[in-house]
């Protein structure tokens, strides 16, 4: 089978090391381009030396490249703001487009829920770091039972955290928390991100919070422990830190939550679910304690590889 040709707009930490998985890991993409847009970039200087077309000029110096006609899925690890102006020329090109930034243009993509369900799409979002780590784990109480709030605190080295990353602070939490309700299949969803100045720096610790109707709670962890697995496909580094634990909320004492005023229920009783996780990276460029991004760029090449699957099935038939 022919690969499909591939471009990455970003040459900070996530390109470079959504670049190197796919040149060490995919038998069904390969890359066309890496664009940036500083000359000195680590990551230009290294797809230069690994005989990547590159540019410094940015999406117009990647549409002016003659390897550009050939190239079929674009990916953008940039910034939300950036991503806009990218995606509406690289749209004009008929370029299929997977945003590794918050602007979530596109669908909602958390490969293990609905990854195949924007195969066709022109653009898809995959959240935030946090998202990719934490809806999974949403998702899995939610097809067990009713989750009625699901908040979740991605912990992550400040290390591991560039500009970018600083830049979108609020967006990760308003995406993130977006997410957990349309992916995740929340009521109601809240996300908190923590930069840990910590040294040595420590590995990405996430924590899930699920209200939900009471069930049966070994179902409710057959299928937590069924959606690690899952993800454990193309993150192998994502395990649960300790068992899945469960509290009882009684009507002695309800729990108030006034993020569910409009929706009616601040005053909570039922299950409440708590899952640790942690997220160790490949290390495939970034640090192994940069779990955050690798399993964005672990999520990113996963839906890529079934995006093209489904192109060349479409184009033969």
């Amino acid at each position: 089978m022919s690969k499909t040709r591939v471009a990455i707009i970003g040459s900070g930490n996530i390109g470079t090391d959504l670049m190197i998985k796919i040149m060490r890991l995919s038998n069904i993409l390969e890359m066309g381009a890496f664009v940036g847009i500083d000359p000195d970039s680590d990551g230009l200087k290294r797809a230069a030396r690994m005989g990547v077309a590159t540019t410094a000029e940015g999406v117009e110096g990647l549409i002016k490249l003659r390897e550009f006609a050939d190239i079929s899925i674009v990916f953008d690890a940039t910034s939300a703001g950036a991503h806009k102006r990218h995606d509406a020329l690289l749209r004009q090109h008929g370029k299929r487009v997977i945003d590794l930034t918050p602007a979530a243009i596109g669908p909602y993509t958390v490969p293990p829920v609905n990854g195949d369900a924007n195969l066709d799409a022109a653009n898809v979002n995959m959240v935030t770091c946090g998202g990719q780590a934490t809806i999974p784990i949403v998702a899995a109480v939610a097809r067990v039972t009713k989750v009625h709030y699901g908040e979740i605190v991605a912990s992550i080295a400040s290390k591991s955290a560039g500009p970018g990353t600083r830049a979108n602070i609020d967006e990760f939490t308003e995406t993130t928390s977006r997410a957990i309700v349309e992916v995740g299949g929340a009521s109601r969803g809240k996300a908190i991100i923590v930069l840990n100045p910590a040294e040595p720096p420590l590995i990405m610790r996430d924590t899930v919070y699920c209200l939900a109707n009471d069930a049966d709670r070994e179902a409710i962890r057959r299928s937590i422990e069924d959606m690690v697995a899952e993800v454990q496909t193309y993150v192998p580094g994502y395990r649960l830190k300790q068992a899945v634990q469960f509290e009882a909320i009684g009507d002695n004492n309800p729990l108030h939550i006034p993020e569910m005023a409009d929706l009616g229920e601040t005053r909570f009783t039922g299950l409440k679910v708590t899952v640790l996780l942690e997220v160790e990276g490949a290390a495939h460029y970034l640090p192994a304690y940069a779990g955050n991004l690798d399993i964005m760029t672990s999520a990113a090449l996963r839906t890529a590889e079934k995006m093209a699957v489904r192109m060349l099935k479409k184009e033969a038939a």
